[in-house]
């Protein structure tokens, strides 16, 4: 039985696709330039004791000659980052979004958790509009600009890790303070689901009902 029909059983609450399956066009697309020795690199960062962490910004990933390709060709020459998001994480918890695609390299087996802008409606989501999609490791994904996306999940005990690219400055400290409560960073627009206290505490708007979902493996 592959890791896809594992999970689909042991999550029957959520759609869940691979992202090559058809369904994932929607909300990305597989990249096929090639960031595996970046990958490799991820895999060697010592892991967080307790829950996930992320750094946008990592100058030994940033300097690697793949870099230049994301820039180039994945970008059109804007300045870019290349960051980590690794840990441990098994629910969707929050969704966030940019104003530009963000390219996403499975160092480990990880899965996202997916919306789309349009499924919000009066400033609110329901988590039943999310779908499931597994990234097996080695496999690079752009994610719209208009796909709701977080941190992704583990699909073992070892945890997840996943390369982050966006346009530099993504997700530094706001300057100034916006009128929209949900810009939360720079170019991130976030809002978390009602059960999050922690987030909540954080300033981040509660509005996503329904089931905060739990990837099960």
């Amino acid at each position: 039985m592959s890791r896809l029909e594992e999970l689909r059983i042991k999550n029957p609450g959520i759609r869940f696709y691979s992202v090559k399956d058809r369904e994932f066009a929607r909300y990305g697309c597989v990249v096929e330039h090639d960031f595996s020795g970046i990958a490799e690199m991820a895999r060697r960062l010592p892991y967080p004791d307790e829950g996930s962490k992320y750094e946008a910004s990592i100058g030994a990933f940033e300097i690697h000659p793949s870099a230049q390709i994301a820039k180039e060709e994945l970008y059109g020459e804007l300045e870019i980052q290349i960051g980590n998001c690794w840990g441990y994480n098994s629910y969707l918890n929050a969704l966030e979004w940019h104003k530009n695609s963000e390219i996403n390299v499975a160092a480990t087996d990880l899965v996202l958790i997916l919306a789309k802008l349009d499924d919000i409606e009066d400033g609110k989501l329901d988590s039943g509009k999310a779908v499931a999609f597994l990234v097996e490791e080695g496999t690079a994904v752009e994610i719209y600009a208009d796909t709701l996306h977080y941190c992704p999940c583990q699909v073992s005990d070892y945890g997840f890790n996943c390369v982050v690219i966006l346009p530099k400055g993504t997700n530094r400290p706001l300057t100034n303070k916006p009128e929209d409560p949900l810009i939360f960073r720079k170019n991130k627009w976030i809002f978390c689901h009602e059960d999050n206290k922690e987030l909540i505490a954080k300033g981040i708007v509660p509005a996503i009902y329904g089931e905060n979902y739990r990837i099960n493996y």
